[in-house]
């Protein structure tokens, strides 16, 4: 057979069979930054800012004003710090069922000379637990020896005992955790070769942890807190870490070495072996963290929640501060910050305990708010023995970090096409200064009947569990329809919505 007949017969076909592969490639990205339509949004939250489920949104005076996305910080408590005097990066707990709080936080003591000068840290895992997470116990446990004695709430020192750092609590399906209710990433080094980098080890109560579990993902010289989520769309586990494999810094001159202190990512499908994936950079500081001298990373605990990862990523000023900044994405892999970079955390006034570093970590949910628990340092991170340690809290309305602002003039959000599940509508907004109304339209915007906005009840209230009305009929008898969502914001606040009872 002649070479052109060769081609003409399989010419077509691999070109068919790539380019069926690429749009299989480019659906299955697309799927999570651009949804299809109709959207199924079941019953979880579905936040409006990142532009996912928001087909438009538009003022009525669109030459003067806009809706807008206003980022709502969290609020430091008073009592804080909760604890003082102790702290490197945390993690907490609240039980679901008995409501009490467990803690783990990374502490460490300083190994000096003979002259008092700093020639590093131990580093263990220590544990404290609260009845209402403002109140904080840390019971003497008497499992391991740490400053000489073993009266200590020390709970966890490595694979070897020598050091174990940047705890991590990792929420698993129950088909992975091997039986225990707790499993925990950290970091160890200065063992010997096959056992240093990132671990993982399961617990039955959070305090004893099975040193038989103990198991190797990555030998991984990332010390700092690395985060570890499971991608339930992927049906993977994502590792948020540092690429220190390729970039030493400190080891020789930065041309050779490079910078390690970015945000890399690795990605593994079990929780009890070696994983394979190399750490690729995903988030490197840019122009708008230059020009405030914050050009290094220090890390990013992630969550998973709604279908976006949480970022609270540590920007670092060498060698002094470091700040705590919202990260967002819908696939874990492309992350966004908002344009004016404001703090999710930021430091306390001058004199105060936590002036120098904030290290925040992800919300758990009490109640109807977010409590972001974090480590804070009254010092600068160059000099270990001229600061000291804390842990404090901040709070929110759940689901508050950011809304979409409807102006003066009055504004409107539209959704994507989506699939009512059946349910109420339920807003998460404030709206306690102006007013919102929904009317529901189908695909081409036509307006449903009973649903226009003179038929809806007005809000004009705040509530994380707005339910809205219409005066005739309920959205409930529109189940399995395809419809979209009309929300006029007047001087309020939206930022979530969902289908609910």
């Amino acid at each position: 057979m002649s070479l052109r007949k060769i081609l003409t017969t399989t010419l077509p076909l691999v070109t068919a069979l790539v380019t069926t592969l690429l749009l299989s490639v480019t659906a299955d990205a697309q799927s999570r930054s651009l949804p299809a339509e109709p959207v199924e949004i079941g019953s979880e939250p579905q936040f409006v800012f990142d532009g996912y489920i928001v087909d438009n949104h538009y003022a009525l005076k669109y030459k003067q004003q806009a809706v807008e996305r206003v980022f709502h910080p969290p609020k430091k408590h008073a009592r804080n710090p909760l604890i003082a005097g102790e702290g490197g990066y945390v993690t907490v707990r609240c039980d679901p069922d008995s409501g009490r709080f467990q803690m783990w936080y990374q502490t460490h003591t300083p190994r000096l000379d003979a002259q008092g000068k700093h020639k590093g840290s131990d580093y263990a895992i220590a544990y404290a637990e609260s009845t209402d997470g403002l109140n904080w116990e840390r019971p003497e446990l008497g499992l391991f020896e740490w400053k000489g004695t073993k009266q200590n709430n020390i709970i966890y020192k490595g694979i070897t005992d020598q050091r174990a750092s940047g705890p991590c609590l990792i929420e698993a399906p129950e088909a992975d955790r091997r039986g225990y209710r707790f499993i925990m990433s950290y970091h160890t080094g200065g063992v010997k070769k096959g056992m240093n980098g990132i671990r993982v080890v399961g617990s039955q109560d959070g305090i004893h942890w099975d040193k038989a579990s103990d198991s190797l993902l990555a030998e991984l010289h990332s010390d700092t807190l690395n985060s570890i989520v499971y991608d339930p769309v992927e049906k993977q586990y994502v590792m948020y870490c540092r690429a220190k494999h390729i970039y030493r810094t400190f080891r020789g001159d930065i041309l050779d070495t490079g910078a390690s202190r970015r945000v890399a990512r690795m990605t593994g499908s079990s929780l009890w072996e070696e994983w394979t994936s190399e750490p690729q950079n995903i988030l490197i500081p840019d122009e708008l963290d230059s020009a405030k001298q914050f050009n290094f990373f220090y890390g990013m605990p992630v969550r998973y929640h709604a279908g976006i990862f949480w970022g609270s990523l540590w920007p670092f000023k060498m060698n002094t501060d470091v700040v705590t900044e919202l990260a967002f994405s819908r696939d874990g892999v492309r992350f966004e910050r908002l344009p004016a970079r404001p703090r999710l955390l930021d430091l306390g006034e001058d004199g105060q305990w936590d002036d120098g570093m904030v290290f925040g970590n992800n919300w758990i949910e009490v109640g109807d708010e977010w409590w972001f628990y974090y480590s804070g340092f009254d010092g600068p991170h160059g000099d270990p023995t001229a600061r000291q340690p804390g842990i404090g809290v901040a709070t929110i309305p759940k689901e508050r970090l950011i809304s979409l602002r409807g102006p003066r003039g009055g504004g409107v959000v539209i959704t994507r096409q989506i699939r009512w599940p059946g349910g109420k509508l339920l807003l998460n907004a404030d709206a306690s200064v102006g007013e919102i109304k929904v009317r529901l339209s189908d695909a081409k915007r036509q307006v449903l009947d009973g649903f226009d906005y003179d038929d809806c009840v007005p809000l004009d209230s705040d509530s994380v569990r707005h339910t809205v009305r219409w005066k005739g009929k309920s959205i409930e008898s529109l189940a399995g329809q395809t419809i979209r969502l009309e929300i006029f914001l007047q001087d309020a606040d939206l930022f979530t919505f969902r289908a609910g009872s």
